[in-house]
């Protein structure tokens, strides 16, 4: 890529990350922590697995549904979490459309975004990976429709299956079984539902 779309691509990417209204004092880290790293010239995307660089942008696209005030999570193979799908976003790529792509590929749905801003992801999040290939993910958290009644099609050699849940009981579940922000992330939700598409 050259540098005048090199430059282009990074102001886009930090505009999205300022544009973010952070939730908590942890999310403001993490805010200012990424946009403090868009800033070095550091590479944005991940150019070899797992570590390579050791920061890279990645995507969440945690599907709700108003209508039954549910949220999808996965039963993630590799992680051993329930987690919302996602993936990272490849070299040059506008997030929204690793959502679009991944959406296709982990779930056979189209993505249907849900955020009062949808150009926007509702939440960020700096989560470093435990073991070999250790690395850091920058994650954009965006929020996508869906109906809990539709089968979905997911991904069987990245999951083991998956669950509509309550909100509730999203908070309820033990932290051990979830992504390490998703209770923050739902507590960021619940206020915005108001806000999002019915």
């Amino acid at each position: 890529m050259n540098r005048n779309r090199t430059n282009e691509y990074r102001t886009m990417i930090r505009e999205i990350v300022a544009r973010i209204q952070p939730h908590d004092d942890r999310e403001a880290r993490d805010q200012a922590k990424t946009l403090e790293w868009i800033e070095s010239g550091a590479p944005l995307n991940r150019l070899q697995r797992p570590n390579v660089p050791p920061w890279h942008l990645a995507v969440y696209f945690v599907m709700i549904d108003p209508a039954a005030a549910q949220i999808l999570l996965l039963d993630h193979i590799k992680a051993g979490l329930w987690l919302p799908p996602g993936g990272h976003v490849e070299e040059a790529e506008d997030p929204r459309d690793t959502v679009e792509r991944e959406i296709i590929e982990e779930l056979g749905l189209p993505a249907s975004f849900q955020t009062a801003c949808a150009d926007l992801p509702l939440f960020l999040t700096n989560t470093t990976t435990q073991g070999t290939g250790s690395h850091t993910d920058v994650t954009l958290w965006y929020v996508v429709g869906g109906d809990a009644s539709t089968p979905i099609a997911y991904e069987e050699r990245e999951f083991r299956g998956y669950r509509w849940l309550a909100y509730d009981e999203v908070l309820a579940m033990p932290a051990t079984q979830v992504d390490p922000e998703m209770h923050r992330f739902v507590s960021k939700l619940l206020p915005n539902l108001t806000a999002l598409p019915a």
